[in-house]
């Protein structure tokens, strides 16, 4: 018997060497023949492919990497770390569709999101999330991820997006950071941020050598074959896609909220396991078109959630709580601790949000905490270890004053923040303007960071954001660490955001409660920055999803004689103040709301949302009483057609939309 154990052994070590060898000898042929090809590219650069598999081995330098809008956004997912939510979650969608959905169930990767385009079979383009509306184009680093696919196989869309996340196997993680204990320099902290780091890294070889890999798994396109998520993700594997593993369980198509929790418990335990990292479970309707009748919110769409693992807690000691103060005079506390180690990164603060939370908790001086990542996030303070609290222990009180300008804090009656009403006179609050203003989603001005902008006010060159528009090159580049060409993108960044629409400028005056969309709404609806000062209570309560608070708080803004000043300079400086009407477009569906729902043949589903906006209508992702118009296409689904039917909604084909607008 012992024999046999041994021979058994003998056989499996022999095995072992047999396979290490031919893999060796494969990636001695595969190296040789990329020599090869690498000599034959640079003899004939004629005839050099875009995605050459030279490229695999990096080596070309990105500079800056550029802006790209989304063709479709990419939005965020609705979070819970909470099973009674999934459950209310599952409720709602089987309440919502006419028949009983099927589910998806995937693994939430912890890495970068990543949007990549395909022409023809070839990979065309990588965008990074960014904001959800656009990203950075990070291609060539993209193009250095084996996992990926250069070129396509079998039949596949001749122009579609897929979607995924790029991530850091923890094996090649932990070899780079040995590497960097060897050196005796700092050590990465953990896998998602080092992973996001590494596809910025401007040297592509650098980005090949450490090993980045990727699951895709989300299929995005005009006139895709797919009926289903789960029948999309399946083609992109025979395409060539690395795509979750349904036999390891990676993936998995539910028919209620049992298998669902199954599911979540199962890769609770198992987590441990994977050779990368995850945080949570995403939850996903499978069939297309009831998403498409589910639709959207304004931040994530209704038929998809993730479920976030419960989040690791630590306990530390809370050393002092300091303040700071926001661009809008806002003041947060915040704890800082006693360094701590949690989820695999140093902690030393926490938000403690306001004065309210510090009640809440009953926090006094030198108390020991526990301490968790919000999202594995943000650290937040979530209790007390009252047994560990000194006797003679002071309560913290909120302070009286701001701390930067000792100006009297005020609290309106029904918030829960405090403010310092010094808005002309307090620093961080005209510094948190200006960055705000010169932030990629308002005035996208590049080369001027919160640093540039202390050193900027700290000399007395700008004192709020029109003051940006007088700068000159020699103001900027005697600044410290500013070189010559830094200076000359900045001065050219400054100029060039003269050209940004209105709407963004509306949203980076700072006005309190203006975000991006109400900005764009507010736009739309008065065109000119005059007709928005001059506007009264009325007239701005009147804008679609303008309510009482906006009103007051814009009144607010454009009362300040301050203010008004700013935006006359802005004016003179040439500064876009109003909506710059498009040649063809007109205002033959102002007051008119449509819904769009199928596929199309003339047009895309995007270009039928952007003729609508651009003649004044409105577009809306769901079916209710105030919508005039259903544009309804091949496969749209039967649940918004029931319902455009029982209101009353007219419905219209493509050919009678365009009608409508003489095309």
């Amino acid at each position: 018997k012992k024999e046999a154990v041994e021979r058994e052994k003998r056989l499996v070590e022999s095995k072992k060497a047999q396979v290490l060898r031919a893999r060796k000898d494969a990636q001695n042929l595969l190296n040789q023949a990329n020599k090869e090809l690498e000599k034959l590219e640079s003899e004939n650069p004629e005839f050099i492919e875009e995605n050459s598999p030279t490229k695999r081995v990096g080596g070309d330098i990105t500079k800056k990497f550029g802006t790209i809008v989304h063709e479709y956004p990419m939005l965020s997912l609705s979070n819970t770390y909470s099973e009674e939510e999934i459950i209310d979650w599952e409720k709602r969608i089987n309440k919502l569709s006419p028949t009983p959905p099927t589910y998806v169930c995937e693994l939430k990767y912890d890495g970068v999101a990543i949007g990549i385009r395909y022409e023809g079979g070839k990979l065309k383009q990588a965008v990074t999330r960014g904001d959800g509306t656009k990203g950075e184009d990070v291609t060539t680093n993209v193009r250095t991820i084996r996992t990926i696919p250069l070129s396509l196989k079998g039949e596949y869309p001749d122009k579609f997006e897929i979607r995924g996340e790029i991530f850091f196997p923890l094996t090649n993680f932990n070899r780079l950071n040995d590497q960097k204990a060897e050196l005796g320099e700092e050590l990465y902290a953990n896998p998602r941020n080092t992973a996001s780091g590494t596809l910025k890294l401007q040297n592509s070889a650098i980005v090949a050598e450490r090993g980045l890999d990727c699951y895709l798994y989300g299929v995005y396109g005009e006139r895709l074959a797919a009926k289903s998520h789960s029948s999309a993700v399946k083609s992109a594997g025979d395409w060539g896609f690395k795509i979750p593993d349904e036999g390891k369980k990676m993936i998995s198509k539910c028919s209620n909220i049992d298998e669902i929790m199954s599911f979540i418990a199962y890769w609770d335990k198992q987590r441990s396991n994977l050779p990368f990292e995850i945080d949570g479970i995403v939850i996903k309707v499978d069939d297309y078109i009831q998403q498409e009748d589910l639709g959207f919110t304004s931040k994530s769409p209704r038929w998809a959630i993730a479920y976030k693992f419960k989040a690791e807690q630590v306990e530390t000691k809370l050393n002092e709580v300091t303040y700071q103060v926001g661009r809008t005079g806002a003041i947060t506390p915040v704890a800082n601790l006693e360094p701590v180690l949690l989820a695999q990164t140093t902690v030393k603060r926490a938000s403690l949000h306001n004065a309210d939370q510090i009640a809440k908790l009953d926090l006094h001086q030198g108390d020991s905490v526990y301490v968790e990542k919000g999202g594995e996030i943000i650290p937040k303070i979530v209790g007390v270890n009252l047994a560990r609290r000194d006797k003679d222990a002071e309560q913290i009180e909120f302070i009286h004053n701001c701390p930067e300008c000792n100006t009297e804090l005020v609290r309106k009656e029904g918030e829960v923040q405090h403010y310092c009403p010094n808005f002309i006179g307090c620093a961080p609050q005209i510094k948190g303007r200006i960055e705000h203003y010169i932030s990629r989603k308002a005035m996208d001005i590049d080369g001027l960071g919160p640093e540039t902008i202390d050193l900027l006010f700290k000399q007395g060159l700008i004192e709020n954001y029109a003051d940006l528009y007088e700068l000159t090159f020699h103001d900027i580049v005697e600044l410290e660490r500013m070189a010559d060409k830094s200076a000359n993108n900045a001065i050219k960044s400054i100029k060039e955001s003269k050209n940004i629409p209105f709407e963004s400028v509306l949203f980076a005056l700072g006005i309190r409660y203006v975000g991006e969309t109400v900005a764009k709404k507010l736009a739309k609806h008065f065109k000119h920055i005059d007709a928005l000062i001059q506007a009264d209570n009325d007239e701005l309560i009147g804008v679609d999803e303008i309510g009482e608070k906006i009103a007051q708080s814009i009144r607010q803004f454009f009362e300040s004689e301050t203010n008004r000043i700013i935006v006359e300079r802005l004016k003179t400086y040439g500064v876009n103040l109003e909506v710059v009407i498009e040649e063809d477009a007109s205002d033959i569906l102002t007051d008119k709301t449509f819904v769009i729902s199928g596929v199309f043949e003339k047009v895309s589903r995007k270009e039928l949302k952007e003729l609508i906006e651009k003649n004044g209508g409105k577009n809306t992702g769901s079916i209710s009483a105030k919508t005039n118009f259903l544009v309804a296409g091949d496969n749209m689904g039967p649940a918004k057609l029931a319902k455009a039917t029982d209101l009353g909604v007219t419905i219209i084909s493509e050919d009678e939309f365009l009608a409508m607008l003489n095309l």
